[in-house]
């Protein structure tokens, strides 16, 4: 009966050691899977747009500021929308990249990196964030532009509607000056009508007068004077 239980109990220690030598030789293969397996890249918050992880943007600003200057950087890529820009530079000497978010001609931001997969990936989002600064100042561009176009037709408008209003008054003015005009000449005609009958009608007494005069002429008769009425 005891030899049973050592059997057994030799029997139970083997089949356990057989379940931990196939329990790790299945981890193991899945342990090496995993660290040949590569991690996948981060992705970069860029809200700070912190240089390499490290507060000292000023430093990273300053120092790219003085290679520009001095022309140790090649400039490999741009991209510029309105007065934002996005450039990508590169320092051979020291296989580093600069990669740089300006105003104008004003760095704003740098990132400097010796990875050029990383610098490659926040020149595109920092391309990306000069269109989306840009929109604001192309919209407002537009805009003045649309604003001064309508300043200038309204200019326009306002010299033309000033030129008519004053041919119209000149017109007004000619049309009253031309009414009085007319008024005048048909006074004048009016009264010239009168004399023009007065004088008809002294005519008129004249020839009578004339003709017995002629007559008393020629009867040899002293004529009577006749005093034409007035």
């Amino acid at each position: 009966m005891k030899h049973s239980r050592l059997i057994l109990i030799a029997t139970l220690a083997v089949a356990l050691s057989f379940v931990a030598a196939f329990t790790n030789a299945s981890a193991a293969p899945a342990a090496k899977a995993e660290q040949a397996a590569p991690s996948a890249p981060p992705v970069e918050d860029l809200s700070g747009l912190q240089a390499d992880g490290s507060s000292n943007v000023s430093g990273n600003l300053a120092e790219l500021q003085d290679m520009i200057q001095a022309g140790r950087v090649n400039e490999l890529r741009a991209t510029r929308n309105a007065s934002y820009g996005a450039k990508l530079y590169f320092l051979p000497q020291e296989m580093l990249y600069y990669v740089a978010l300006q105003q104008e001609t004003r760095l704003w931001r740098v990132v400097k990196t010796q990875d050029e997969t990383r610098a490659e990936s926040v020149y595109s989002q920092f391309a990306r964030k000069t269109f989306e600064l840009a929109d604001g100042e192309i919209r407002r561009t537009r805009l003045q532009a649309q604003t001064a176009l309508l300043e200038r037709v309204i200019a326009v408008s306002s010299n033309r509607a000033s030129r008519l209003s004053a041919d119209l008054a000149l017109a007004q003015q000619q049309d009253s000056q031309v009414s009085e005009r007319q008024q005048k000449l048909q006074a004048e005609s009016a009264s010239l009508q009168g004399d023009k009958l007065e004088a008809e009608r002294k005519l008129h007494a004249l020839q009578q007068q004339v003709d017995q005069l002629q007559r008393a002429t020629e009867a040899g008769i002293t004529p009577v004077t006749v005093t034409p009425a007035r």
